[in-house]
């Protein structure tokens, strides 16, 4: 189980990034898949999450929300955060996890297991 996070970068206030989180070595399609932040000394938050596709419900923390929006590509065994009307606090590092249990809905934050390496989101003028 592997899972690659990727599409962070530089960007000023009031832009958008897209992350994507792909998947190797299993079907993302069936798996529970959240992103998680941390900023600089700052514990790891949860942004959001995607329930496996046989649910579909999707969640996102309170302080993102109307802006940005969780989905998946199922063709490309592909999640992906859009993130819009980015802030300077939502600069810190993007990660994407799975539980690894196939069928799940949107698991709390410490049944997470398989994590993907982070991608840096700097927003800054």
């Amino acid at each position: 189980v592997q899972l690659q996070a990727s599409g962070g970068g530089l960007v000023q206030p009031g832009g958008s990034l897209r992350l994507s989180c792909a998947a190797s070595g299993f079907n993302l399609r069936y798996y529970a898949i959240g992103w998680f932040r941390q900023a600089p000394g700052k514990q790891r938050e949860g942004v959001s999450c995607v329930s496996s596709s046989d649910d579909g419900s999707t969640y996102l923390v309170d302080s993102v929300k109307g802006r940005f929006t969780v989905s998946r590509d199922n063709d490309k065994n592909t999640v992906y955060l859009q993130m819009n009307n980015l802030k300077p606090e939502d600069t810190a590092v993007y990660y994407c996890a799975t539980d690894g249990v196939a069928g799940s809905t949107c698991p709390p934050p410490g049944q997470y297991r398989y994590w993907g390496q982070g991608t840096l989101v700097t927003v800054s003028s």
